[in-house]
């Protein structure tokens, strides 16, 4: 298993991010957000896969590209349409599924379920392409108890942070990576078989033994002898908020430990006061966070088209002052 990420669009331009998630089996399909020309820089099969679209809030530069995504998906029959968002993100959805002139969709299939993320619960509605999405239906309410996606490869926690309006962040974690330690086979006098996926891959009403080779073996003994448990990658989305003290006390723990954390910086900090009146991060409060969370890696994106290139380098600069493990996602070229 592993996760792999892009991050969309350019530095002066709107931004997004893509991640797969493989178990080498399968591959999960995560987007989030969809600033206007990002979905451009996907490969149509990827785009037409998209398990989850997980929009952190739904101002014009973080959804701006959505219409492309709209017109790939709008009628898929290989999954249904699940999106994510704060509160209204189906309301605003709606309209924007409402923005077409829909004929002869009588026999149209696909199904979309948004999302409404809320600090305590979650709300769905649900749209069908053969209504041409005229009626939100209601599809179910639950409670927010973290992790707001969780699939046996992987889960993803949502944050609820403020930018002069609910904004969420994201993290994403794989599944911790169980393996068979095949060099202990030989000492327990075991060969490699399809019976290692049954010890791999517990089951709810699975009996407690199992037979190879004519004998029996108890499967929580051979669990401990063969097993071997690897904390599974992990990815962090933070875009559009206020750092302040409570941001700081909810994000430190919940980021700690992430490999990579891909955050906003829209200004430098000589602009700090601009920053916070706006609900932004500056450099330097981005590298804060990732030094005291002890991430692995600090991706700054979004940044603020009122300065040159050269002002990105000396953002760059203040940020790896405080995080030395800090850089700007590669196909920017803005680095030496």
């Amino acid at each position: 298993m592993a996760i792999e990420y892009q991050v969309l669009g350019r530095a002066s331009g709107d931004n997004a991010l893509f991640a797969r998630v493989s178990t080498g089996q399968t591959t999960h399909r995560l987007l989030f957000d969809c600033g206007a020309g990002c979905l451009n820089m996907l490969a149509i099969g990827d785009l037409l896969a998209v398990d989850h679209l997980c929009f952190s809030h739904l101002h014009m530069d973080h959804i701006g590209g959505f219409d492309t995504f709209i017109r790939a998906n709008y009628n898929r029959t290989s999954k249904p349409v699940r999106i994510w968002g704060p509160p209204e993100t189906a309301r605003i959805l709606h309209h924007r599924l409402q923005g077409f002139l829909w004929n002869l969709y009588e026999d149209d299939p696909g199904t979309w379920y948004v999302h409404d993320v809320f600090p305590d619960h979650i709300t769905a509605h649900c749209f069908e392409a053969h209504e041409a999405f005229a009626t939100a239906h209601d599809a179910a309410e639950r409670p927010n108890t973290g992790a707001v996606i969780e699939t046996p490869a992987y889960t993803i926690e949502a944050l609820t942070l403020d930018h002069h309006t609910p904004s969420l962040a994201y993290i994403l974690r794989e599944r911790p990576h169980v393996n068979v330690a095949t060099e202990r086979l030989a000492e327990l006098g075991l060969a490699p078989g399809p019976w290692l996926k049954q010890v791999k891959e517990p089951q709810p009403d699975e009996a407690p033994e199992i037979e190879i080779g004519g004998a029996r073996y108890a499967l929580a003994a051979l669990r401990e002898a063969l097993l071997i448990e690897s904390p599974g990658g992990s990815l962090a989305y933070l875009t559009d908020f206020l750092l302040d003290d409570a941001a700081v006390a909810r994000l430190v723990p919940a980021l700690r430990g992430c490999d990579t954390m891909i955050c906003e910086s829209q200004y430098r900090t000589a602009e700090a006061a601009l920053a916070q009146r706006h609900h932004h991060l500056t450099a330097i409060q981005a590298a804060e966070l990732a030094r005291r969370a002890e991430v692995g890696e600090l991706i700054l994106f979004h940044l603020s088209d009122r300065y040159r290139p050269s002002e990105w380098l000396a953002l760059l600069g203040e940020a790896r002052a405080i995080f030395a493990n800090t850089r700007f996602p590669a196909h920017w070229q803005l680095e030496d």
